[in-house]
């Protein structure tokens, strides 16, 4: 067995022993980014390796492999890929205002650390550093909105819950309010998704900026039904929904920047048609046409929006032939 196979069924041993419910094919598959076929070699390799391997088969008919052995628990892999990971996780969450969520990866990398000895901690907190320092800054580039920490942490601790959540929003002295938070998308301008029981069922979106007190109420409350804060992204270009502006786009690139514009991924529904003449057609379903404008407007005239008309309408005139470099 190479080094390489070594190091992969050691990590599965540690996944099937810290899940408490095992590890499934799909999940090995997913897990390494193997075939099927490799992912039957590896709990072949497991069942041979270990003495302690479960094998069970579940509700959903799905097969799991579980390690109950605590010896796994000596193992002590490197860890600057963890630390690496808690690192810029932390100072990401650092530059976004969630402090409470800084402190605990900072925690954790610590608790990390002291879990090794002196000399590999020593070793180990350079090789982080070093790939972080090669690595630049890791907050987000562009000019973004400040949220207000203690508003950041209230909203958490709503949706940890969830609690409804008694905030203070638009003008400083505007009457209170009570709403039931959904979820929180974070962009250049963050939204915090929510319901808003005196103004019915509909979901609603607030400018996190613009909350100026948030309290989370010992109130719990039931979702709104079959609700996806993934699929209700989806509705959006960016952040901002507009269900009247709903519908299919298309935009045409040139066939010089085809390629390039092939290496995007403008929304997770799209659809890439390449044509005769080397141009790329990009297709997709979404709201949200000024945040798109503010994207196209990067690619200058070397793209065309087909539909709708009305983002047509917004860009037109708009498309400069002298950008130097594209997005």
């Amino acid at each position: 067995m190479s080094f390489s196979k070594a190091q992969d069924l050691i990590r599965l041993a540690r996944l099937a022993a810290s899940r408490r419910s095992g590890i499934s094919l799909d999940e090995i598959c997913q897990e390494f980014s193997i075939s099927h076929r490799t992912a039957q070699r590896m709990t072949d390799a497991l069942e041979i390796t270990f003495m302690n391997v479960e094998v069970e088969d579940g509700d959903d008919r799905r097969r799991r492999w579980r390690v109950a052995d605590p010896m796994l628990d000596r193992l002590q892999p490197r860890q600057e890929t963890a630390i690496e990971a808690l690192e810029i996780a932390g100072r990401s969450a650092q530059a976004d205002g969630r402090l409470r969520h800084a402190s605990a990866l900072a925690d954790l990398r610590d608790g990390l650390l002291a879990r090794l000895a002196p000399r590999d901690a020593a070793r180990t907190e350079a090789d982080a550093e070093a790939v972080l320092t090669a690595m630049g800054s890791v907050t987000r580039p562009g000019p973004r909105v400040n949220l207000a920490p203690k508003v950041l942490d209230a909203v958490i601790e709503a949706l940890r819950g969830p609690f409804r959540l008694h905030l203070r929003y638009g003008d400083p002295d505007a009457p209170e309010r009570v709403i039931e938070p959904h979820g929180l998308l974070l962009g250049h301008r963050s939204y915090l998704v929510a319901r808003q029981p005196s103004r019915g069922d509909t979901i609603l979106n607030f400018r996190m900026d613009r909350i100026h007190t948030a309290e989370a109420l010992d109130e719990s409350f039931a979702f709104a039904p079959g609700f996806s804060l993934e699929d209700y992204a989806a509705q959006a270009f960016g952040v901002y929904q507009d269900p009247a502006q709903h519908g299919e786009v298309i935009w045409r690139f040139a066939p010089e920047v085809a390629a390039r514009a092939a290496e995007f991924c403008f929304h997770p529904s799209q659809t890439l048609e390449l044509q005769v003449d080397g141009s790329l057609i990009v297709k997709f379903h979404a709201a949200g046409w000024l945040e798109m404008a503010w994207h196209l407007y990067q690619w200058g005239n070397k793209v065309e929006v087909v539909a709708p008309e009305g983002l047509r309408s917004l860009v037109d005139g708009y498309q400069r032939s002298d950008f130097d470099g594209l997005p």
